[in-house]
């Protein structure tokens, strides 16, 4: 087991706040607690079930296991590992796989414990389909499920105090299958093949998993923020997780991300009357004097949250947040009411390690973007802890499911609501995506099922979360209902590798042709009449070096055309365009950076327009 020592005290001084900046967050969350957390990552015992029998055969209670698994990795690596085979050819319909290790009761529960703690299990992210046992005992997560679905985010388990013994026995079940109604973005399923644009499955145990004592009565690691700009004022979306109904108090307090006294710049208290169980509550604090987060500035603030008991004991979390507005308004998307155009690039992380990450955003910073597009995929979350330090804004995709049923859609959702609950902290996402390309949503034109769960999640996003933009479905065919656009934004993607018909294209799209510009019409439903009255973007272009795009061959062809057709875009009244892309993956080879040492493979600089 590895132990994190990091310093997550309320009061910093001067040394300990510069080391914050090259200190690594060990656990996938942008929520800190003052605790010592415990990784399990390391080596597991491990099993495929091929015939799904270890249910039956209830291999949580003693199972004889062959090989063995380092954790965090892809069950797809650990098939190839003990069956030396490629990874690829690992499982083509449903894999069921079972890991187990033993971990020693940690010192602070084992008789040191307090009896306002206990003892929280998280995985950062696993599945698709994940069962847990303690010593045997099939644990509920925190939400009180069985068997928990999903496999993009973190989920936890409250040991208990009996279960628990001096050595403990920990076991996991995984099951994923090709299934095309779950989440799955770009991975293969039996709808898309491996193959182009396809890519092979990275399921499993992807993600670190973690011990740490917390309060009884605390609140949890997730923290929405809502800023209003003009007032100073910023709306916090907390979730309290109680066991002792009674009164209590929600304290805030905040600081600047870098200060020497250990006074906060604001602090209120909220008194509350809670009951068993777990409450969403949004309270509301004036941040005097305060700068706003933008790209050029990216300012944070600290924000130390409290959960004090009648008695006046403390559980608390920490974490860093913005203040910030983005808005649609006419032809242009306003950041802290200012006009700004989105130099973008498509991002597809693949199985790249936080290390690569760090180097590839990096990387497209020096290539003059403000903005990356994670492209329809589960991504290490500290990757938005680094965009809102180096200012970077981000555009977020729920990864789709592959057919269009109610199926699929209540798969969809739970993914969104996941998602959400782990990602609203951040100033730097500012646009989320709930589909791309119609993959999962087929039917958009033809099915008004389809189209009114899109609106139904479109007008739940403006309502609970105002913060955001939110495309409908990005590339084309998007919704209109009695000539409403319900997108904040209308996108294209545009390919072609022919300067002269790409600026044909361009005039069609400004003057609002909405049918023959992209490979489906711009938009379905009831008529829309452009007329400039919502951003126009132009969300994938390029592909320069993927063959079947018929693009430059070398690198000193692809920047001359990158930039002549960067030039012609920033003619036109467009709101910004997305490049496609930043790294290579699979057999999609039209990547700009080095994927291994984040080197770039055109000048720096040549995504950045510039002002107008």
């Amino acid at each position: 087991m590895q132990a994190a020592h990091p310093n997550y005290s309320t009061s910093k001084s001067k040394e300990e706040t510069d080391a914050e900046d090259t200190f690594i967050n060990p656990l996938p969350r942008a929520v800190l607690r003052s605790n010592t957390p415990i990784l399990l990552d390391g080596e597991w015992n491990f099993s495929i079930d091929t015939e799904d029998k270890g249910l039956q055969e209830e291999w949580y209670l003693k199972h004889n296991y062959k090989h063995t698994a380092q954790w965090p990795g892809s069950i797809e690596e650990h098939i190839a590992a003990a069956n030396g085979e490629p990874a690829e050819i690992a499982w083509k319909d449903k894999v069921v796989a079972w890991y187990e290790r033993e971990f020693p009761l940690p010192q602070r529960v084992n008789g040191n414990g307090s009896s306002h703690s206990m003892l929280q299990l998280t995985f950062g992210a696993c599945g698709y389909e994940t069962r847990v046992w303690l010593n045997g005992i099939l644990l509920k997560t925190i939400e009180g499920e069985d068997v928990h679905v999903g496999e993009y985010t973190s989920f936890s388990y409250e040991l208990r105090e009996e279960e628990l013994q001096p050595v403990n026995r920990l076991t996991v079940r995984i099951a994923d299958t090709m299934d095309a109604d779950i989440p799955r973005g770009k991975q293969e399923s039996h709808v898309y093949k491996r193959g182009g644009i396809w890519y092979q499955t990275y399921t499993g145990a992807v993600r670190s998993i973690w011990l740490e004592p917390v309060e009884r009565n605390r609140l949890r690691s997730r923290v929405g923020v809502v800023s209003i700009v003009e007032d100073n004022l910023v709306r916090f979306n907390l979730t309290t997780r109680i066991h002792d109904p009674g009164n209590y108090t929600i304290r805030l307090k905040v600081y600047k991300r870098k200060q020497e006294s250990p006074d906060p710049i604001a602090t209120d208290d909220f008194p509350l009357q809670l009951e068993e169980g777990q409450k969403g509550q949004r309270v509301v604090i004036e941040v005097p004097g305060a700068k706003l987060w933008s790209p050029e500035e990216p300012t944070l603030y600290r924000l130390v949250a409290q959960l004090i008991n009648a008695e006046g004991h403390v559980s608390e979390i920490e974490t860093y947040f913005g203040l910030r507005k983005i808005e649609a308004r006419g032809c242009c998307v306003y950041l802290n009411n200012k006009a700004v155009y989105l130099d973008g690039i498509l991002y597809q992380p693949g199985a790249a390690s936080y290390e690569e990450i760090k180097m590839h955003m990096h990387a497209m910073k020096e290539l003059g973007c403000n903005l990356v597009r994670i492209h329809i995929a589960g991504v290490d979350p500290r990757i938005y802890n680094l965009a809102d330090k180096m200012g970077m804004l981000l555009w977020v995709e729920v990864p789709s499911p592959h057919r269009s049923n109610n199926n699929s859609r209540a798969n969809h959702r739970a993914e969104l609501l996941r998602m959400l609950a782990l990602i609203e902290t951040h100033p730097s996402v500012v646009i989320w995506s709930l589909y791309n390309e119609d993959w999962g949503a087929q039917d958009i034109a033809t099915n008004k099922e389809t189209r009114q769960y899109i609106m139904d999640m479109y007008h739940y996003m403006q309502i609970a979360h105002p913060q955001f933009l939110v495309v409908d479905n990005d590339g084309w065919q998007h919704i209109s209902y009695e000539g409403r656009l319900k997108s904040d934004l209308l996108t294209a993607h545009l390919y072609t590798p022919d300067i002269k018909k790409w600026s044909e294209i361009l005039d069609r799209l400004v003057a609002g042709d909405m049918v023959g510009v992209a490979a489906f019409p711009l938009v379905v439903g009831d008529p829309f009449f452009f007329r400039r009255q919502v951003p126009l973007l132009v969300s994938e272009w390029g592909g320069f070096g993927f063959v079947e795009y018929g693009g430059p061959k070398d690198s000193d062809e692809r920047k001359e055309q990158i930039r002549l057709f960067k030039k012609e875009l920033r003619k036109r009244p467009i709101a910004g365009d997305v490049y496609t892309q930043a790294t290579n993956i699979e057999e999609e080879r039209n990547g700009l950076i080095d994927a291994g040492t984040g080197e770039l493979k055109v000048p720096a600089g040549l995504l950045k327009s510039g002002k107008r």
